[in-house]
This record gives C-alpha cells, sequence and structure tokens, in this order.
C-alpha cells in the first residue's frame, strides 16, 4: 500500500506533491535535451519490444538502449491525456483552454530552452499563445490524414473523406479552418516531422537545448496509410483476432512482459455491434478479407510512425545529440473500439486512401491491447495503460528487463523539472496555478523507487478508477470493482465482496480528490464530455 496521507492534508498533498520533486539536480552537467512522442489511440502491445508483430525497429532499438515501463497511466482520452502530459495536472483541474495550469513550454522557455511542438493540440488554444516558439499541426481531435481539407488536393485528386467541422490548421501564428495541403505526397505523420527536422536543423548549431514534443494523430482513425507501407503487411492478418492476440500474448510471455499465473489472457468480449451488422449483412462488417484489410493498414499506420521516429534519430546522431536527449514514447490511450460515422465517404474508393474513412473496430482493439481489458474510454487497464519507452543514454543504463512501477502523465512535468532545473510555473501567465499532481520518474531512471505519497486517481466519462499500491478500484457503472493488481494484472477476479472496508476507504479517497480537483462533491453523475471531432 502507499504511505498514507494524513486526511486533513489530503487537500494539500494532491497539489503540492510534485514540488517535493521537482528540485532534484540533473544527472548530467549538460541540460539535456527532451523529446516527447505521443501517438494517438495506440494499443498496449503494437510495439514490437511490447509482443507486436508490427514492425517498429527504432522504437524497439530505443527500449533495448533504454527502458521500457509496464504499468503507466493515462486518462483514457484524447484530449484530457494531453491536458495532463503538457501540464502535470490533473484534467479535473482544468479545461480545454489549459486555464490554471502552466506547460512544458511556458516553463522551459525561461530555462534557455528551445520549445517546438508539431502535431495535434486537442485544446481551445494555438500552442504559441502558450510558451510555444514554435507550432506546426491541427489545432482539433481527428482528420484525415491525406488531406485535413474538403477540397480535392489538386486536378484530378479524389474528394477527402472527412468528418464533423474538422479541424483548424496551424503554422506557428497562421490558422487555416480545412487545410488543404498542396503537395499531393503530404500525409501528416510524414509532415509533422518534417517539421521537426526543419526546427533542428535551424536551431541545431546555437547550442540552447530544445523541447520537442512529436504528437502524431496516427494511427487513430480513419485508417489511412501509404500503399507501399500497407503492402508490407499482406497477408499477415487472414488467420483473425484470435490467432493474432494469442501469438501477441505468447511473445510478451517470452519477453518478460508478462507472466501468465497474474496475467492470464481474458476471453475476447463478444462485439455486439458488429454481430448486429453481420446478422443484417451491414458494410461487409465480418468479411474475412475486410477485417483482414483494416488492420493492415493499422500496422501500416504504427510503421510509418517508427519509420518517421528513425528519421528524428538519425538527424539526432548526426548533430551528435542523441546521447544527451531525453526520449520518451507513449500513447496517448488504449486501443479505440468505436468507430466515427461519416457520410462522405466514397464506398467504392480503396480502403485506407483519402476518400475512405473506416476503423478497426472492437476485435482489433481487444487485439492491440493484449492482454488487457477494455479499450479506450474505460478506467479498466486497457483503457488507461501505455507502453512507455525512454531513452536517455547520457543518465539512464540499458536496462534488459521491465519497470513495474505505477506512473501516469502527471509525472511528465514533475520529470522534465527535474532534469531541466526550469522553475513552475514558469512565465504562466494563468491565475491560481496548482503545483502539479505527478512526481518524478528520475528516481526510476536511476533504479530507485518512486515515491508517491497519494494514489493516482481517474475518471471519464462513466469510468473511475483508483490506483494505490497493489490494488486498483474501478468502475464503468455505479458498483465498484476492486483487484490486486500484483496477483491479477489482467482484472479477472473482483474482490470487492471480500474486502468491503478496502473498497469503502478507497471510494473515500476518490471522493476526496474528485471535491480537490473539481471544487465540487461528487454527485454520482459525471460531466459531459466533449465529442471526438
Amino acid at each position: 500500500m502507499t504511505t498514507r496521507i494524513p486526511r486533513f492534508l489530503i487537500g494539500l498533498t494532491l497539489t503540492g506533491s510534485a514540488a517535493l520533486y521537482a528540485a532534484e539536480p540533473a544527472t548530467t552537467p549538460a541540460k539535456p535535451n527532451i523529446l516527447i512522442i505521443l501517438v494517438d489511440d495506440m494499443g498496449y502491445s503494437d510495439l514490437g519490444c511490447f509482443g507486436s508483430e508490427i514492425k517498429t525497429p527504432n522504437l524497439d532499438r530505443l527500449a533495448a538502449g533504454g527502458m521500457k515501463f509496464t504499468q503507466v497511466y493515462n486518462t483514457a482520452k484524447c484530449y484530457p491525456t494531453r491536458a495532463s502530459l503538457l501540464t502535470g495536472a490533473y484534467y479535473q483541474r482544468t479545461d480545454l483552454d489549459f486555464s490554471k495550469t502552466a506547460t512544458l513550454g511556458e516553463v522551459l522557455q525561461p530555462a534557455g530552452y528551445h520549445t517546438w511542438w508539431a502535431g495535434k493540440n486537442h485544446a481551445h488554444f494555438n500552442p504559441v499563445t502558450r510558451g510555444f516558439e514554435h507550432y506546426y499541426g491541427m489545432i482539433g481531435g481527428a482528420e484525415n490524414h491525406f488531406n485535413p481539407g474538403d477540397q480535392p488536393a489538386g486536378p484530378g485528386q479524389p474528394a477527402p473523406a472527412s468528418k464533423g467541422k474538422g479541424a483548424t490548421w496551424a503554422d506557428d501564428a497562421v490558422e487555416m479552418k480545412r487545410f488543404t495541403p498542396k503537395d499531393p505526397k503530404f500525409y501528416d505523420t510524414d509532415a509533422f516531422t518534417d517539421r521537426g527536422l526543419q526546427w533542428l536543423d535551424k536551431y541545431g548549431k546555437d547550442g540552447k537545448p530544445f523541447l520537442l514534443y512529436m504528437a502524431y494523430t496516427a494511427p487513430h482513425w480513419p485508417l489511412q496509410a501509404w500503399p507501399e507501407d500497407i503492402a508490407k503487411y499482406k497477408g499477415v492478418y487472414d488467420g483473425g483476432y484470435d490467432a493474432v492476440r494469442e501469438a501477441r500474448y505468447k511473445r510478451q510471455i517470452e519477453l518478460g512482459l508478462v507472466d501468465p499465473k497474474t496475467s492470464p489472457l481474458p476471453p475476447r468480449e463478444e462485439d455486439v455491434k458488429a454481430k448486429k451488422k453481420k446478422a443484417k449483412g451491414e458494410n461487409g462488417a465480418e468479411d474475412p478479407r475486410t477485417v483482414a484489410t483494416r488492420m493492415e493498414i493499422y500496422a501500416a499506420m504504427v510503421d510509418r510512425i517508427d519509420q518517421n521516429i528513425g528519421r528524428l534519430i538519425k538527424k539526432l546522431e548526426e548533430q551528435g545529440k542523441l546521447d544527451n536527449t531525453l526520449i520518451m514514447f507513449l500513447s496517448d490511450n488504449g486501443a479505440c473500439a468505436e468507430g466515427p460515422k461519416v457520410d462522405n465517404a466514397d464506398p467504392h474508393a480503396p480502403m485506407g486512401s483519402v476518400a475512405s474513412f473506416v476503423s478497426y473496430g472492437q476485435n482489433w482493439a481487444t487485439v492491440s491491447n493484449t492482454p488487457l481489458r477494455k479499450w479506450k474510454t474505460d478506467s479498466f487497464e486497457g483503457g488507461i495503460n501505455t507502453p512507455l519507452v525512454v531513452h536517455w543514454p547520457a543518465a539512464i543504463k540499458p536496462q534488459a528487463g521491465w519497470n513495474r512501477e505505477p506512473a501516469h502523465l502527471i509525472d511528465i512535468m514533475p520529470t522534465v523539472l527535474a532534469v531541466s532545473g526550469a522553475k513552475f510555473p514558469g512565465e504562466s501567465k494563468q491565475e491560481n496555478i496548482a503545483q502539479p499532481d505527478g512526481v518524478s520518474l528520475l528516481p526510476a531512471f536511476k533504479g530507485l523507487p518512486v515515491r508517491r505519497p497519494n494514489p493516482l486517481f481517474f475518471q471519464f466519462a462513466k469510468g473511475a478508477a483508483v490506483r494505490d499500491g497493489q490494488w486498483k478500484l474501478v468502475r464503468n457503472t455505479q458498483t465498484w470493482e476492486l483487484y490486486n493488481m500484483a496477483a491479477d494484472r489482467t482484472e479477472m477476479r473482483d474482490l470487492a465482496a471480500q474486502k468491503p472496508e478496502l473498497v469503502q476507504k478507497m471510494d473515500s479517497e476518490w471522493k476526496a480528490w474528485w471535491k480537490d480537483t473539481t471544487g465540487n462533491e461528487w454527485t454520482g453523475t459525471p460531466p459531459k464530455e466533449k465529442a471526438e471531432e
């Protein structure tokens, strides 16, 4: 169990715990560069080093030369995850304007850092107004990867399929609604990396350290990828969901990631919606070739991310900066079991092309999250777990094993403060800024335990959870379930009925956290969440 904080101090400690660790000195004489790579809707087992058949040699290389964390938590949803990562605050303290917070850019700029952000900003502001020197990407939740606009990219080009009102594209302070790229070879994963490489080239010799935040929109739907990448996976998924899932699980056991005694593979939950579609003969819902093609495209998207990470690594090596660059790679939530509703997709367009707009569904999402239960938006492990790879040769020795210390996105801000010497809240002009909710992971980088004075808390939509040492309290309804994570990592044996006092205690802690972060008593009704656009 985590060391207990007296009840009368809980409000203070929840907001002030990070201050205990932010002053830890960096472990190298020079301030490290910081590269944070966040991918969108990628599952727990989608990297080669976490058991996947998808080719991710560059990320596997980073993992082999650094550390792999098995129990790092996100918020189960895109936009609250991004807020927590960038501010160190639980999303319940803030909003889509990042009110009452300081961003990584705002604390690192006055510490002498370049601050660059390429990719997705699922919020209401342009990052150049919140401490980022440069920003290039999408302000919104989702987009067509080949063409974020609503017009063909050029003569003879197909019209792009799109969803909702569309995102705003920004190039520093210049903002464009329904941005249509002029380059026929535009693909957002490549474009984001291109811009990051341009910044590294432009400022690479000025001696200043940098923060580069690469927030890729892949592999979030729509499933779209280059044909040559899709071709790599032709036939790989013809065996179907269960064969791929069981093969991943076997590899996870061989890698030492999973212990079958404490992490048995749960039965795959039936996709009720897909079953109904099949009964009605809709959309070729369970046509084997269609099913396999969707996963081929998804794999190609992850593959392309890895290729682009390889481009970044190569640039850092050429500039002699790789050794003293702290790289952190993670996903914003678990795999996505939901699909978009789109009216203007071309049903005759090749799947994976600019005019198509599909997702891969619950069954492949279950495969992506092997061996964990549930998916994005849930507070079960499949919704809130992310693979974390950390690489920093100047300070971290390669570790062949796995770090199983529970951690959270809220820990990234305190970690950055610890390694950079930056002061919080930096140059943020927000009012009523609380100290970050997380703690520094620098001790974990050194192979030491992380001192965490409070449990980790979660809430999104109907889901909620508390993670306190080996115990996890979780729900997707009004009824709490209790799991011993040390003995039951895949949440298959609910112990709530056997330990009612522990359930009551953790429930009280969750309610105290809710009041502390929101200022309100918990009414039993979760707040309305933002739609994915």
